[in-house]
Order: structure tokens, then sequence, then C-alpha cells
């Protein structure tokens, strides 16, 4: 997950007077509206207070990079939009120079997350969009990193359960939308790869046991139910249906599938695949791309007649 151009630039010093054209106080000090040239070529207008910017204005870097919003005592605070100058930008609450509160980020890679910022890092609850593979992460963050209860969506099944260091971590379950869901736990293993002759280095890669595959189920419609005949004109008419609300959930369960064969089976097995070893893992590759890669390639369960 990239945080292309959020590195902060300098912009005025208290010392850096430069060009003012503008109100003042009584002091002589910059006081109301005015407009500002750097030595280093920066610009701002907008609202001073004794000197320093306060209030709402636009500050512009050289570099291309500018920011539109409030300030307290020459410091970002307040609602403001940063653009970067990749491109990238940042819409929403400042304090203290740093983004703090709510806001949302928008990366050049067409990624962006909306959510709680804290210190300048996301922090708190969140939703990162990968727009390369369309999926999402919604849930907690700390420190700028997935952690805690979070859902992570992909275009046709889901998974929920927790993350630590944008890893899988314990008990969860992967939602298809089908209907299935297959449940299981993410363990932590090692695996080793050689980076040279004298030094090897140790990776930590999640592998998916799977436990379980509850019911599949279906949506049927609701047949109508035959209201009893009025006396009189209208006796020969069709009964409508009461209520006109959504159809019924009907729940099909699995059949002829064994316990044992349903701790084995994964999404995607046909019933001559059921035979296959207890506990087959699947490997977790990689949570930025959105992607979970198995160690044979996993297909969503078909309904059994």
């Amino acid at each position: 997950m990239s945080d292309l151009g959020s590195e902060e630039l300098e912009e005025e010093g208290e010392n850096d007077l430069g060009e003012y054209e503008g109100e003042r106080n009584e002091a002589g000090e910059r006081h109301g509206h005015g407009k500002a040239r750097l030595p280093n070529g920066d610009t701002y207008e907008g609202k001073y207070e004794h000197g320093k910017r306060h209030g709402q204005g636009t500050y512009k870097f050289k570099s291309g990079a500018r920011y539109i919003g409030g300030y307290v005592k020459n410091k970002k605070h307040g609602r403001g939009t940063f653009v970067y100058p990749d491109g990238s930008r940042y819409e929403g609450e400042w304090a203290d120079d740093l983004r703090h509160g709510h806001g949302v980020y928008r990366y050049v890679n067409n990624d962006s997350y909306t959510g709680e910022w804290f210190a300048h890092q996301r922090h708190g609850q969140g939703t990162y969009f990968y727009a390369e593979t369309g999926s999402k992460y919604v849930g907690t963050w700390v420190n700028g990193q997935q952690k805690g209860t979070a859902e992570l969506i992909h275009l046709n099944h889901r998974y929920q359960g927790k993350f630590l260091n944008k890893n899988p971590v314990g008990p969860g379950k992967y939602v298809f939308d089908i209907g299935c869901e297959q449940h299981g736990e993410y363990r932590l293993t090692d695996v080793e790869r050689e980076e040279d002759e004298e030094e090897t280095q140790v990776a930590v890669a999640p592998n998916w046991k799977v436990t379980k595959i509850t019911e599949l189920a279906l949506w049927t419609p609701t047949l109508p139910q035959e209201q009893p005949a009025a006396d009189g004109p209208g006796q020969g008419e069709a009964p409508e249906a009461e209520g006109g609300g959504e159809p019924a959930e009907e729940v099909q369960p699995l059949t002829n599938v064994s316990e044992g064969e349903l701790d084995s089976m994964q999404p995607g097995e046909e019933e001559g695949d059921a035979s296959r070893e207890d506990g087959e893992e699947f490997h977790y590759d990689s949570l930025d791309q959105g992607n979970v890669s198995f160690e044979e390639e996993a297909r969503q369960p078909e309904l059994l007649d």
C-alpha cells in the first residue's frame, strides 16, 4: 500500500518575511487579509492574525503542491485540502499541521482511504479501496497498519476475521456470493527464503486451515396464498398475495456429504474431489492486492442435488 506524495513540504517560516501586500494592525503586524511571496518562491493568500497565518487561506508551493483550508497560528488546522506534487490529495481534518480526524486520501495509483486519522497516520475505523483489483479493506487501523477486526471484500467473495500487520490471523470465514460460507483459521508459519550463500531471510506466511462449510441459503419466490371468497361481485377474481413483502428465504442443506467430507471440501470441489485429505491448506499471499491464493485453485462450491 502506497502513501505516495504524502511527505510534508516546508512552508513559510516566521523569519522568512519576503514580500507582503495587505492589511496590518497598529503594531505593523500582518493582520487581516493579505498576500505574501516567500523568498523560496512559495506564495500565500488569505487571513493573518498578529503576523501569522490564521483563518482561511491558500498556500502554493513552488513544487506545484498547494494547501487550501484553515490555519491557526501558522499551522494547518480545521478542514483543508492538500494536493501533493504527484497529484495525490487529502481532503479532511487537520490539527497542529497534521492529518488528524476524518479525511479522504486519494493516491496517485487511484487507491483511496476514507476514515479516521491520528497524527498523520491512518488510525481508527477506515476503508481502503484497491483500484487495481476492486477489493476493499473495511475495518480498524492502528498507527497506519491494518489491525483488529475487519472485512476484506473482493468481487465475488469476502473474508471476515482479524488482522495483524496486514495479515489475517486466527479464526475467520470466507463468504461467497452464492450463499456458502467456509469457516476456518489462519495460522502463521515461518517460511525460509535464501538471499545468498551466507544469509537467509525468514518470512511469516499465514496458512488457511478449513474446518467446515456451512449450508447453502437459496432465495425462492413465495407462492400467493388463497383468500376466502367474498360474496357479491368480484367473486371470480383471482386473490392477491398478502403483504406485498419480499420473498422469504428458504434454506436447502447440503446432501449426501458426511462430516469428514465437509471438513476436507474447499470452495470449487465437486463430489469426486471430496476424497482429498483433511486439512488441505490455503496460502494467503497479499492483502494489499486483495488476492488469496490456494495450493490448488479454489473455486466456489456447487449446490449438490
